[in-house]
């Protein structure tokens, strides 16, 4: 369980997370959804400690993350996140990248990396690119890699941030489903997309963010057809559900 409870966050004059609260249920798929520049990545990168927050708390069953080094590096150990940008090391291969983490940080050897990383490269469908490096894979390619890279170290939770934003409408959909599908298999993860489709389709709750505020919590069939805050309708209405809102 994740407790936010009046989170604030500024970069200089800019109050990017303004009092936000909320509960994270860990059986429960998120979807963090708004306009640019709400605070929906501010948010999901305070969650795993790469911005540290001007005020407010996070709690991981009710560890207060923030409050040591070895909280915050316990969290980080069962959380992991996937970025816009893939990250990759361009002179490793696709399996190498994959591996490099679990033999430096999680002390395996190199056959039984090799075996747990073969395995989280078949599930994003990748068992025909083991040996390609990141510059002879596609955007779409370099994105299930470092899916891969994440599953490998079985997280008991995966941040995606805005997973396919630097991906064309074909990539796109090619990270997408492979994403459905691991929700699908029970991975549990908290989402921040502008694939409104995407979001209706895989999460149980939308988090629907705006100026720095969370707005509403509200089950995702309910959200996309009786939006709750006129904010979240007018939001609605500049996408593809134009017409769903009551």
């Amino acid at each position: 369980m994740i407790y936010v409870n009046r989170l604030n966050k500024h970069f200089q004059d800019s109050h990017v997370l303004n009092e936000v609260s909320i509960t994270f249920d860990p059986h429960i798929t998120y979807a963090i959804i708004g306009s640019s520049g709400s605070g929906k990545s501010t948010l999901l990168r305070c969650l795993n400690g790469l911005e540290t927050p001007t005020s407010g708390v996070i709690k991981i069953d009710d560890v207060d993350i923030f409050a040591s080094k070895d909280n915050l590096a316990k969290a980080r150990s069962n959380m992991g996140m996937v970025f816009q940008s893939f990250n990759l090391f361009e002179h490793k291969t696709a399996i190498e990248n994959v591996m490099f983490a679990l033999i430096k940080v999680k002390q395996h050897t190199k056959e039984e990396a090799f075996k747990i990383a073969s395995q989280a490269l078949d599930k994003v469908g990748l068992s025909h690119r083991y040996n390609n490096y990141p510059h002879q894979l596609s955007g779409g390619e370099k994105q299930r890699v470092s899916i891969a890279r994440t599953l490998a170290m079985s997280p008991q939770l995966v941040l995606f941030d805005e997973p396919t934003s630097a991906l064309d409408p074909e990539m796109t959909i090619e990270v997408l489903k492979v994403i459905k599908a691991l929700v699908k298999d029970g991975l549990k993860c908290i989402l921040v997309t502008h694939e409104m489709t995407f979001a209706k389709e895989v999460a149980d709750m939308i988090v629907y963010m705006d100026q720095g505020k969370i707005l509403e919590v509200t089950p995702s069939d309910d959200f996309f057809t009786q939006p709750q805050t006129l904010r979240a309708q007018q939001f609605l209405s500049h996408t593809q559900f134009k017409g769903e809102t009551q």
